[in-house]
Parts: C-alpha cells; sequence; structure tokens
C-alpha cells in the first residue's frame, strides 16, 4: 500500500531538513511526501526549495501565512496513496511510528487511527512533555471532545492522525488553523466510524524552541467542537 505523508510547514528552519530525512528513510516502499509550506520567512522555504525538493513529491507554498488546517486543506487534494498520515514539521512527533500507525488500516481494522501520546507513558518525563498546564488542558479538550462526540479517545487532538485516503479525501474541511483537529475529529464521528489509537513517542518542545500553539487555540478548538459536534454544521 501507498502511503502518503502530508507535511505542514511554518517557519521550522532548525528541523525541516531532520525530519524529511527521516521520512524518507522509513522502511516503507511506496511513499508520496507533500510539502505546504505556509509562507515561511525564516528560511525555511528556501530550504525546502533548494536542498530538500528532490526529496518530496509535491511542493506547495502559500502566498501568505493560512494555518494548519489550511495548509492541510491545499494539500488533500493531491493525496495519491491509499492511507495518508499527518506529520507536523516540528520532529515532536516521531516518523519511526508510521508502521505500527498504519498497520490497522492495512489489516482492515479500521480506517482511521490516532497515534496516542498518553498512551506511551514515558510521556510524562520532563523532556516529552514540557508543562503540567498542558496536559491538563490537552485532558480536558479530549474530556470535552469524547463528550460532543460520543467516543472514547484518550488523545483526540494528537498531531498523528491516519486515515484510509477514500476517507480523508472525501471530508470536507473548513479550518484554517489549529482547529482542524476538532473539526476532523468530529466530521469523522457524524460518519459513525471507529477510531483506533496506538501509543506514541513525543517529545514536546517549549514556545522559546518554537512551540506555536497556545491557550487561544485550546478555546477555539471548544467553539470548533460546539459547531461541528453539537450543532451539526457540515
Amino acid at each position: 500500500m501507498k502511503l502518503s505523508i502530508i507535511i505542514p510547514v511554518y517557519n521550522e528552519i532548525k528541523t525541516i531538513k531532520k525530519l524529511i530525512f527521516k521520512v524518507v528513510n522509513q522502511q516503507i516502499k511506496d511513499i508520496q511526501i507533500i510539502v505546504v509550506d505556509d509562507f515561511s520567512t525564516d528560511g525555511t522555504r528556501e530550504v525546502i526549495k533548494n536542498d530538500l525538493s528532490q526529496f518530496i513529491n509535491k511542493i506547495i507554498y502559500h502566498e501568505k501565512n493560512m494555518g494548519k488546517g489550511a495548509a492541510i486543506r491545499s494539500a488533500q487534494k493531491f493525496v495519491s496513496g491509499d492511507i495518508v498520515i499527518i506529520q507536523d514539521a516540528d520532529l515532536e512527533y516521531d516518523p519511526e511510528d508510521y508502521k505500527k500507525l498504519i498497520d490497522p488500516i492495512i489489516n482492515k481494522r479500521t480506517s482511521v487511527v490516532y497515534g496516542s501520546r498518553v498512551l506511551n507513558t514515558k510521556r510524562y518525563n520532563s523532556k516529552n512533555f514540557i508543562s503540567l498546564h498542558r496536559i491538563f488542558f490537552n485532558h480536558i479538550l479530549t474530556i470535552f471532545s469524547n463528550f460532543v462526540n460520543r467516543q472514547n479517545l484518550t488523545d483526540a487532538h494528537t498531531c498523528y492522525k491516519v486515515f484510509d485516503s477514500k476517507i480523508f479525501k472525501n471530508i470536507k474541511l473548513s479550518e484554517n488553523d489549529f482547529a482542524f483537529c476538532p473539526e476532523i475529529t468530529s466530521k469523522i464521528s457524524k460518519l459513525k466510524l471507529n477510531i483506533i489509537e496506538i501509543g506514541i513517542s513525543y517529545t514536546g518542545r517549549s514556545v522559546e524552541e518554537g512551540k506555536k500553539i497556545g491557550i487561544i487555540d485550546g478555546f477555539r478548538a471548544i467553539l470548533v467542537l460546539l459547531k461541528y459536534g453539537l450543532l451539526g454544521i457540515k
């Protein structure tokens, strides 16, 4: 089976080379790498263009910063694989986990897999998760997501979301920012699809190291869950 990897990128000059090389070196024979540069201003765009283009199947350049959700939406129509995975460019999530994440879809156990940081007990090491308030807020958001969507997830807002591409390409996405996560989780719920969670490795970053998601994004997630979950907007 062919694996499509969507990589939204914004100002990740410190990590983008290492990430692409890690993705390329995975023991998966047939892959498609789609990189969406969301108007990086730190030199990331130039690195992609000059140093990494030979390793990437499709590069999309946004002409203004639009957000993670917009980047994923730009990539959606170019997916050619049987399975698609979302990969952040900051190396918080390790491509070494790909094989175990795609296995349940390959074996027809499900059409959707989420990589759970909670199911990995090493997550709570100081290096692997930056602060207690982020752990707490992630749990609260997941509990609220489960309530709204009638699910039983441990980590609804993980980056590692894996889909049968036929499912993924037929989901209408609307949110531009990090609200992509609650939006797609709610829309998967409406399709009555079972989500299998697999424990993954995770190395969190601080704001000083480039962490972009913040408290405001958490409140946005709540509003989006109400919009697509409770109100059922399509």
